[in-house]
């Protein structure tokens, strides 16, 4: 976390840091993808796995742009 998150981001106090670990977990734990299970996320629902085109993908920036979520558009 330290790494990926905090060694990015000037804290300027407490709650400021945790509303950012916060938003960090959040992610960690229902949007970001894990190779240990099968591209799965550590809260167990699974992501949708629609086909889309290229042109169809918004991205969504977290943590001021630290982060970036991908998804569908809608139509």
């Amino acid at each position: 976390m330290r790494r990926e998150c905090l060694d990015w981001i000037l804290i300027l106090g407490r709650r400021h840091l945790e509303r950012v670990l916060g938003s960090y977990v959040r992610n960690y734990n229902r949007a970001r993808p894990h190779r240990g299970i099968s591209l799965g996320v550590p809260d167990g629902s699974a992501p949708s796995l629609l086909p889309v085109e290229p042109r169809e993908v918004r991205r969504r920036d977290v943590l001021g742009g630290l982060i970036h979520q991908y998804h569908a558009a809608a139509a």
